[in-house]
C-alpha cells in the first residue's frame, strides 16, 4: 500500500521543481538536510529563465545551497532570506544579496506556520519504512514544521540519511513527490582547540556536576568542554546541536540521562552535524531523539530540566555584561540562534548555570574581546539582565544579580592583563566605578 503511494510520488529533480511556481516562497532544509539534487535542479530552472521571483529562505547554509538556489549568478531572480549567517552566505549578506531575518531560534517554527506563507519546502530525508514513514534525520528544527505548513511538500530520499526517532516521523501521505538522491551528508569536523580554548573550557566543565543536563553551542570552546568531563557521572543532554564530542561521551558511560527528570535516558537535539561515524550512532539508536527548535529550545522547557548547564561562545562583552555574539564590525556575522533561548532557560532551571565562554583576546592578542561598552550599531545578543557567568582563561566571574559596579570590576578580573587598566580607567571615565 504504502510502496504504492511512494511509486506514485517518485519523480526525477527537474519534475518535481515544476511544482514551484513563479514568485514562490520557498524553505530548505539546513546543513545535512539541504537536498542537493532539488536545489541544483531549482537552480537550473531559474537559470534557464524558467523560473523568475523565487524567495528562499535557509538557516545556516552550507555546501550545496551556497553553490546552487543562492549563487551569486542567479541572485537577480532569487531574493535571499537567512535566518543565521554563516561562512557561506556572509559575502552576500554583506554586499546586499542576502537578507538577515532576526530571530531567537526556537521562534523560527512558529514563524513558519503563523508569519509566512510558504509555496514549497523542500529537504531530505531518511529512506521510509514499511509503514510510510521517514524521519527529518540529522536536522529537525524548524523544518519539520515548514514541512507541516506549506503549499507543496517535496523530499529527497538519501541512503545515507540516519533514521532518528523523536518527534521526527513524516509520512508519504503528507509528501506531494519524492526524489531519490543519495550522496554522503555534509560532514564538520570539530575545530581543534587553542591551549587557550583548552584553559576555558577545563575550567567550565568544573562548574558542571554530576546528573547536570548539558548544552554545548557551536565554537571550539562549548566542544572541547567534552574532553574534560571524563570524570562525570550520569549527565544527560538537551541541546540545540549533538556534536561528535557528545557521542564520545555516551560511549565512555559519562552521559547516560539515568538522572534526568525529563524524557528520562533520552538524549535530546533538534540539529546533528558532525562526522560519519556520528551519524551512523544516530542511525535507528532509541535513546537519540530529535524534536522541533520549538519544543528543544523553548526557554520554558529547558528550565523544566534539572541542573541544566548552558556552554555558548560569544564575540565581545562589555563592561555592564551585554554580550555581543553575532555582529562584528559593520556586519551581521552569524545570528541569535538559540544562545538567548539557553541562556533564560538555563538561569531559571533548578540549579542550573548559563555559562557564556570565550578568549580574551582577538587577533592574536592585539584586541580585547572584553571592551568598555559595545560600538554603536553592534548587537546585543546577550542583555546585561541575562547574563549569569562569563568565562575566559582568567577565570570565571558570576555576575547575576550584581550592581553595573561590582559587574564591571568582575569582569575586568577576566580581561587579558594588559587590558584591565584601560579598562579600569574607561569605567571610571563612563561612572561605571
Amino acid at each position: 500500500m504504502y510502496r504504492k503511494a511512494y511509486a506514485s510520488k517518485l519523480m526525477s529533480p527537474e519534475q518535481a521543481v515544476s511544482m514551484i511556481p513563479q514568485g514562490a516562497t520557498l524553505v530548505h532544509g539546513m546543513a545535512a538536510s539541504e537536498p542537493p539534487a532539488l536545489l541544483s535542479a531549482a537552480a537550473d530552472r531559474v537559470r534557464s529563465g524558467d523560473l523568475k521571483n523565487l524567495y528562499v529562505f535557509s538557516l545556516f547554509p552550507m555546501g550545496t545551497a551556497a553553490k546552487t538556489i543562492l549563487a551569486p549568478d542567479i541572485a537577480d531572480q532569487v531574493f535571499a532570506y537567512t535566518w543565521f549567517v554563516s561562512s557561506s552566505d556572509r559575502c552576500t549578506v554583506k554586499c546586499g544579496l542576502c537578507s538577515f531575518v532576526p530571530n531567537n531560534f526556537h521562534e523560527v517554527p512558529r514563524l513558519c506556520s503563523e508569519y509566512m506563507d510558504i509555496d514549497v519546502t523542500v529537504t531530505t530525508v531518511s529512506p521510509m519504512d514499511n509503514a510510510g514513514y521517514f524521519t527529518f534525520g540529522t536536522v529537525n528544527d524548524y523544518i519539520s514544521t515548514a514541512a507541516r505548513h506549506c503549499k507543496k511538500l517535496i523530499v529527497e530520499v538519501n541512503e545515507h540519511m540516519p533514521r532518528v526517532f523523536g518527534d521526527s516521523l513524516l509520512h508519504i501521505s503528507e509528501v506531494d513527490a519524492v526524489v531519490e538522491h543519495s550522496e554522503p551528508l555534509l560532514e564538520l569536523n570539530p575545530s581543534v582547540p587553542s591551549e587557550e580554548d583548552k584553559t576555558v573550557a577545563r575550567q567550565v566543565a568544573e562548574l558542571v556536576p554530576d546528573g547536570a543536563t548539558i548544552q554545548l553551542g557551536i565554537g571550539g570552546i562549548p566542544n572541547a568542554v567534552c574532553s574534560f568531563l571524563d570524570d562525570r557521572n550520569d549527565l544527560p543532554i538537551h541541546s540545540e546541536l549533538f556534536c561528535p564530542g557528545m557521542m564520545d561521551l555516551i560511549h565512555k558511560g559519562v552521559i547516560t540521562g539515568a538522572r534526568k527528570n525529563l524524557h528520562p535516558r533520552k538524549h535530546l537535539f533538534t540539529n546533528a552535524l558532525g562526522t560519519r561515524e556520528m551519524y551512523d550512532f544516530i542511525h535507528d539508536n532509541p535513546s537519540m531523539e530529535s524534536y522541533p527548535v520549538s519544543y528543544i529550545n523553548d526557554p520554558a522547557v529547558v528550565a523544566s530540566n534539572d541542573r541544566f548547564i548552558s556552554i555558548n561562545a560569544t564575540i565581545e562583552v562589555d563592561l555592564l555584561g551585554q554580550c555581543n555574539s553575532e555582529y562584528l564590525g559593520d556586519m551581521q556575522y552569524s545570528g541569535t540562534g538559540g544562545q538567548l533561548d539557553f541562556v533564560r532557560g538555563a538561569f531559571n532551571s533548578k540549579e542550573g548555570k548559563s555559562i557564556i565562554a570565550f578568549r580574551s583576546t582577538a587577533k592574536n592578542g592585539q584586541v580585547s574581546r572584553i571592551v568598555p561598552s559595545l560600538e554603536s550599531g553592534a548587537v546585543v545578543t546577550v542583555p546585561r539582565m541575562d547574563t549569569q557567568y562569563l568565562a575566559t582563561e582568567y577565570g570565571i566571574v558570576q555576575v547575576k544579580g550584581k550592581s553595573t559596579r561590582d559587574r564591571a570590576l568582575e569582569i575586568i578580573k577576566i580581561a587579558h592583563p594588559k587590558f584591565r587598566d584601560w579598562l579600569l580607567r574607561e569605567a571610571e571615565e563612563r561612572r561605571i566605578i
